[in-house]
């Protein structure tokens, strides 16, 4: 079951051998991995509840007992909500550290420590890293931007062979992202390039993908999104000819007689 969920998840290094996380030789997973695992289970409230406990008192067989939250962090770091500390002979010290501040959520992810101390350390030096040097972008705004700009410029040269109409509707698929944490050294390097179909084969069914817009910095994609059709293009028949070929009979016949002089 848990690795059907790392499948879903799309975690292509992550294997589940044990359910509770011991060594085994073919139980693994990676720190970018962990960090994708994270941001799924805190969208489960309870989970998310839990792991931003402190202390709670709990009672077994009608007795009081208090129980500690292990990560160091909480409490003690602006901001850290969570979320779980981690030790076995070969991982080492492990924490993966959920941290949100100004509304904007971060997951930091340390492997392999020596000691708790330094884990700690690590993970702070991280986490302080990160809001200091990344602001978010509305990366939204700025694609759907450019793309109204390039649809202004370039929807009448798209060219729709044997179609009905020969203006198609396009928009973009959902942008997964509206903001996205860029280096504040980088904003000024972020690029968008749009690509797509200019010539089309009718039919053409509603939500076909014609082109995508690809988001850059310094040569790497942060971003992609589709281009689509919108509403289905049919594609002409004997009928539609015979129309069009009426429709240029008249218009010639009518410029021929204003060229007619009396």
């Amino acid at each position: 079951m848990m690795n059907n969920k790392a499948k879903e998840l799309e975690l292509v290094n992550t294997n589940f051998v044990t359910p509770h996380g011991l060594d085994e030789e073919t139980h693994y997973t990676s720190a970018y991995e962990l960090a994708k695992i994270t941001d799924y289970a805190l969208n489960n409230k309870k989970f998310s509840t839990i792991v931003n406990t402190k202390s709670t008192t709990i009672h077994i067989n009608g007795y009081a007992k208090t129980i500690n939250n292990t990560n160091e962090l909480l409490g003690n770091l602006n901001g850290v909500d969570g979320v779980k500390t981690g030790f076995t002979n070969n991982a080492g010290r492990c924490l993966v550290t959920s941290t949100t501040r100004n509304g904007h959520q971060i997951i930091c992810v340390v492997l392999g420590a020596d000691t708790k101390n330094i884990r700690t350390k690590d993970s702070i030096k991280l986490i302080e890293y990160t809001f200091s040097n990344f602001e978010y972008v509305n990366i939204k705004e700025k694609i759907e931007n450019k793309f109204n700009e390039w649809k202004q410029d370039n929807i009448n040269n798209i060219n729709i062979i044997k179609g009905k109409t020969q203006t198609p509707k396009i928009e973009l698929e959902t942008i997964k992202y509206e903001e996205i944490p860029i280096n504040k050294n980088d904003v000024k390097d972020i690029e968008i390039e749009i690509k797509c179909k200019n010539t089309l084969q009718a039919p053409i069914l509603q939500d076909e993908i014609i082109g995508n817009v690809v988001v850059k910095v310094k040569d790497e994609v942060i971003s992609t999104v589709n281009i689509k059709i919108s509403e289905q293009i049919q594609k002409k028949g004997i009928q539609d000819y015979i129309n069009q070929l009426l429709s240029n009979y008249n218009l010639y016949i009518n410029m021929g007689l204003r060229n007619i002089k009396v």
